[in-house]
């Protein structure tokens, strides 16, 4: 694990706020909620593979938002009740970075929406056939 002064250093200012202060970037504001490239989401903290763009779907909510973690065990869930509602905070299992929410209003097959700040992810675009 890192010290808090090697994450300042290692991240953007929004990253930190978002991975190591539990931070949201602003709806509609991020590089990745209209990405439709196809390739990998990896957390922007430590480089685990979270998310897969064959899983991501627009939301409208204005963050990029994923079914499902492309392995379990990649996402921790916490028990999250700040700002007066009851949510479910997800978390990179490795480095404990803030990714975003969870939510159960997503389509199927999971009915799941991992909703995610950009600021917390890197993308790795797939490699050409």
């Amino acid at each position: 694990m890192k010290t808090d002064d090697e994450w300042k250093r290692s991240l953007t200012p929004m990253q930190y706020a978002v991975l190591r202060e539990g931070g949201t970037e602003r709806a509609f504001s991020g590089e990745h909620w209209n990405r439709k490239d196809d390739g990998t989401y990896v957390c922007a903290g430590c480089g685990t593979e979270l998310f897969t763009s064959a899983d991501k779907f627009d939301a409208g909510c204005g963050w990029p938002s994923y079914t499902r973690a492309i392995v379990e065990g990649r996402i921790e869930e916490l028990s999250d009740n700040s700002h007066g509602m009851e949510r479910t905070e997800v978390r990179c299992a490795k480095c404990g970075g803030h990714l975003g929410h969870l939510f159960d209003d997503g389509p199927e097959p999971t009915g799941l929406r991992y909703c995610i700040n950009s600021a917390s992810i890197d993308f790795k675009k797939a490699p050409k056939p």
